[in-house]
């Protein structure tokens, strides 16, 4: 079957994988009503797209964190990639670094920093899961920075992992031909058969729940990577991650898999950039299927997207070949959508171009 859109891939996932793994993957918090709305919201936002402009050529190039890249795009950290694909983070990190964009990888990844860095050159940021043992938390991130790693992207909204009821109803672990590489002769307690979720019982007793704003403060103490706060959702949070020595913000909700009933993070991303009041790059992550989300999401003062469902997927289906063809199809449409509205490069996407829920609801503001 020809795949034309990132969606098509998560039915090809679902014939190939076990289910433990697809449910793992694609299942949310609870009621799902999150995991469905980070979709959804999506839908909700109309163009307002400018015509009779010069678009025959189109710029998608910027640069984050001082990183030269491709396009706004870039690849958010998912758990295991190896139970996908043999190939796991290596396929991802190769595809990352051919589509000139940023790969994000998990603490709980399946292959290692050292050996996702063998791949190649590339810009690749480390996602942090702080462990009660802060000894292991300095060793992982100095290992990070060693690998040439550029970027932290913290994750702060898991004191506890949420309660995904495919995980528990699976009994989900992990495939016992696979290891958290990053943990990977540490006497960190394995990911061992629980009565419920094998995950939610190694992260009750490995992830620091007192994790707090100081810990911001601590982790630029130990390095001089920039620290991506990932998690926040209301302008309150974007405020103190300023104020906290932020070097960007990742608007995201963990895939709906941690808190339901919280908005979609698109919902959330104007609240979050008011907050962050320029002072720093607010990104968002969750629900990104099309180049006319990536669209919506500049439109509405995000510096870039992340994408992270459609990156395991993909890989199931087609290893390394699926990841490039996910992000070229993103980019591709997303090129096509900045011609159809109007625009010639990120700076001309403007918050006219687009009508929200809270516009319509309002007067429609006179934009002339």
């Amino acid at each position: 079957m020809e795949v034309t859109n990132v969606t098509e891939y998560q039915a090809i996932a679902k014939q190939r994988l076990p289910k433990m793994i697809y449910d793992y993957y694609a299942s949310g918090a609870e009621d799902e009503w999150t995991l469905k709305e980070n979709r959804e919201a999506f839908s909700r936002i109309l163009f307002r797209p400018r015509i009779l402009i010069d678009v025959s050529k189109i710029d998608m190039t910027t640069t984050i964190l001082g990183f030269k890249l491709s396009m706004p795009i870039m690849i958010s950290p998912t758990a295991m990639q190896k139970m996908a694909h043999p190939d796991g983070e290596y396929a991802t990190a190769r595809a990352a670094s051919k589509a000139g964009t940023v790969m994000t990888l998990s603490s709980w990844a399946t292959s290692s920093v050292e050996e996702v860095a063998s791949t190649g050159p590339g810009i690749r940021f480390f996602q942090l899961y702080v462990y009660k043992d802060r000894k292991v938390v300095e060793q992982l991130v100095r290992r990070a920075e060693k690998a040439g790693f550029k970027a932290i992207a913290l994750t702060v909204d898991t004191p506890r992992l949420g309660r995904r009821e495919a995980d528990i109803k699976n009994r989900f672990v992990l495939p016992p031909n696979l290891t958290l590489k990053n943990f990977e002769g540490l006497d960190l307690g394995k990911m061992d058969q629980a009565n419920d979720s094998g995950l939610a019982s190694y992260v009750a007793g490995q992830i620091d729940r007192t994790l707090s704003w100081k810990d911001v403060k601590w982790l630029q103490s130990i390095t001089t990577m920039p620290i991506l706060v990932k998690g926040v959702i209301t302008g309150e949070d974007s405020r103190l991650a300023v104020e906290n020595g932020a070097a960007g913000i990742i608007v995201s909700n963990h895939g709906a898999r941690q808190l339901d009933y919280v908005p979609a993070t698109i919902s959330a991303l104007e609240e979050v950039v008011k907050g962050a009041a320029g002072q720093i790059p607010v990104f968002l992550d969750g629900g990104v299927r099309r180049g006319t989300d990536v669209f919506k999401a500049l439109a509405l003062g995000a510096a870039g997207v992340f994408i992270g469902r459609p990156v395991v997927f993909s890989l199931a289906a087609a290893g390394e070949a699926g990841v490039s063809n996910v992000l070229k199809m993103l980019r591709d449409e997303f090129e096509l959508t900045m011609a159809l509205g109007g625009c010639t490069s990120l700076a001309e996407i403007t918050r006219n171009h687009v009508v929200t829920e809270s516009d319509k609801l309002g007067v429609m503001p006179s934009r002339l």
